[in-house]
């Protein structure tokens, strides 16, 4: 698939745009949530050590998880609990049930006052999705407050319609049912 084509070499793309840009690899959301890219292991160190990431949520394809980050079995040995959303990259977006699962964990979580990594491989559209769903849930707030938050928060996301969709669809439904 053209996804897996194009994951080296995006990577590598966020990894300059970090050196030399104004990007940063993770961004503090709130006291719960960090929003970044893909955790390789020198990253995932430090967010483990110097951020209590407790659990990650990975919004990403299977491929991606394979090489440069630690494994299922490696971050339970740690301690760390994933919950991986298989999304597609560049064209797909967290489901309505993704989303809702992601929700839970997080809450799970935050219950026990762990952290919680949320990334996608450079951590601007599906895993965006997500942060701005948690904030609009944790703080009843509407789509367009929690993209801003987000967005001042780590400038650098990029939602397209797909991502506004699954998010004005879980602000729809999270209205009806509170």
């Amino acid at each position: 698939m053209w996804t897996k084509a194009l994951f080296l070499p995006s990577l590598g793309l966020n990894a300059l745009m970090t050196k030399i840009g104004n990007r940063r690899w993770y961004d503090r959301i709130d006291e719960t949530v960090l929003l970044g890219a893909l955790p390789i292991r020198s990253i995932a160190r430090k967010l483990i050590d110097n951020e209590n990431v407790r659990a990650m949520i990975s919004v990403t394809e299977d491929f991606e998880l394979r090489h440069m980050v630690f494994s299922l079995e490696e971050l339970k040995f740690m301690g760390i609990e994933r919950l991986q959303l298989r999304t597609t990259d560049y064209i797909g977006s967290p489901t309505q049930e993704q989303i809702l699962q992601a929700m839970d964990f997080i809450q799970s979580h935050q219950r026990q006052n762990h952290c919680v990594y949320i990334h996608c491989k450079a951590g601007r559209t599906r895993s965006a999705t997500v942060a701005i769903c948690y904030v609009m849930q944790h703080n009843q707030w509407t789509p367009q407050k929690a993209i801003e938050f987000i967005k001042a928060k780590r400038p650098h996301i990029m939602l397209r319609d797909k991502q506004l969709a699954s998010i004005n669809s879980f602000y729809e439904s999270y209205q009806k049912t509170h």
